[in-house]
């Protein structure tokens, strides 16, 4: 009889952390490969950082991404693979075929935000444009897509260099607007797995503001949050501040349903489902002594399973009819958008690459990601059928995360105009794991 014997790397990092390694199916680089693997990417270091830079200063905002695509087809291209411009809007496709093998797709997003720059580094960021309704505003990479696609571009010239390390389909994706979760499902409905490859792994990396460069994160199962959004309009009938039993006050109305709301994950949701509805916004009314016709709500909401999904998107429509039906208001106006499924990392594939990963960087570097109620459309090339990883990378430079410390100072976060990777580690631990990871899944 054959017993399967799980083995736990276990080591203190604000407590005790265990991950699972897995049993020997994968198949890690060398320790030869990666001396290789690190000696060029210390050679390379001056043109990655280059690349970096430039990214880093020509920021584009969400589907305006194009001298960012046309700037990655060409390292692309000149690495050796077949490129296609244009996928899903802005994006951009890259396959390079060593062989018969898996196809393993390496995923970056191409996309800065509308933040003006505040780092005061030598090679910030001084592009400008203007948002949806003409207000002028900086371009910034504040969620480090300019450090995801350095290293997943230096993870791709490293295997094109070495292809006797690996055997298969290399993909690589430059996807546009993430940050408006809907640059993924883009590139799907314009073919992306149709057209090229379907991939039988996916891969991804993001980087993390508060944990130390050199160290990555990784968790099997939902790691990140579905994300909708939802507009309520509140409806009611106008009239004089100093008559109000002539009208119906949507301010009123919009105040009881904001308390109402927060009543639904207390509530309705069970305490151990994560769960977040959020009013982000809250607009009505002209002057101070009228009352108007009608107030407006933007709400935010999270959740990590479809049932519960559903339970919170459900509630909030309910209790919004039920309040103005109470009050005698006309029913409200109810949009729900920009809805991003949540990520949830592959069990086996994650399993898989724990023990790469420990192998590759040590187990002391590869640390059990937390939960978050942050958003990723990287979810929805998992939900087309493709077993997907997203881990997170270390950004911050140890002494810097203690000088904080030191100071009682919180971290400026990803979005924030201050934030920015201490590169050099973070790049080299980037494109280490990446590359382990694909020579693992495309083991000759």
């Amino acid at each position: 009889m054959l017993y399967k014997v799980r083995i736990y790397f276990c080591f203190l990092l604000n407590g005790i952390v265990c991950l699972p390694a897995v049993d020997s199916t994968a198949a890690p680089p060398s320790p030869e490969q990666i001396q290789i693997l690190e000696k060029w990417v210390a050679q390379e270091t001056e043109s990655l950082v280059a690349n970096y830079v430039h990214l880093h200063t020509h920021p584009e905002v969400s589907f305006a991404e194009k001298e960012t695509a046309a700037f990655l087809a060409k390292l692309w291209t000149t690495a050796g693979f077949q490129v296609t411009e244009g996928v899903g809007g802005t994006g951009v496709v890259a396959v390079l075929k060593n062989g018969k093998g898996p196809t393993v797709m390496l995923r970056t997003d191409l996309d800065a935000l509308p933040v003006t720059e505040k780092t005061e580094l030598p090679y910030a960021s001084t592009v400008q444009t203007k948002t949806e309704d003409g207000t002028p505003t900086g371009v910034m990479h504040a969620c480090g897509h300019d450090l995801h696609m350095t290293a997943i571009t230096g993870a791709a010239r490293f295997l094109a260099a070495h292809r006797q390390m690996w055997q298969g389909t290399l993909m690589l994706i430059g996807q546009p607007a993430e940050e408006r979760g809907s640059g993924a499902l883009a590139m799907l409905k314009d073919g992306l797995f149709t057209r090229f490859s379907k991939p039988d792994y996916a891969l991804a990396l993001h980087v993390e503001s508060a944990t130390p460069a050199g160290t990555i994160g990784v968790r099997s199962g939902y790691i990140l949050a579905n994300v909708d959004s939802v507009d309520i309009e509140v409806i009611g009938r106008g009239g004089h501040g100093a008559s109000p039993e002539n009208t119906i006050d949507p301010i009123l109305q919009a105040a009881e349903l904001v308390m109402s709301l927060q009543a639904i994950v207390s509530r309705e949701i069970k305490p151990t489902e994560p769960a977040v509805i959020t009013v982000g916004s809250i607009h009505g009314g002209t002057k101070h002594n009228i009352i108007g016709d009608r107030c407006h709500l933007q709400v935010t909401v999270r959740s990590y399973t479809p049932e519960v999904r559903k339970l919170l998107l459900d509630a909030i429509q309910r209790r919004a009819k039920g309040i103005a039906a109470t009050y005698g208001a006309p029913e409200p106006e109810i949009k729900i958008s920009e809805g991003t499924p949540a990520l949830e990392n592959d069990r086996g594939l994650t399993e898989r690459l724990i023990k790469t990963f420990q192998q590759t960087l040590g187990p002391q570097r590869v640390q059990a990601a937390e939960q978050v109620m942050g958003g990723e459309d990287f979810s929805q090339y998992g939900l087309a059928g493709v077993p997907i990883l997203m881990y997170r990378l270390g950004v911050i430079a140890p002494e810097r995360l203690e000088r904080f410390k030191l100071s009682h100072q919180p971290l400026p976060s990803l979005h924030s105009a201050y934030f920015y990777p201490d590169l050099e580690p973070s790049l080299e631990t980037g494109i280490v794991s990446m590359t382990a990871a694909a020579i693992d899944l495309m083991s000759p």
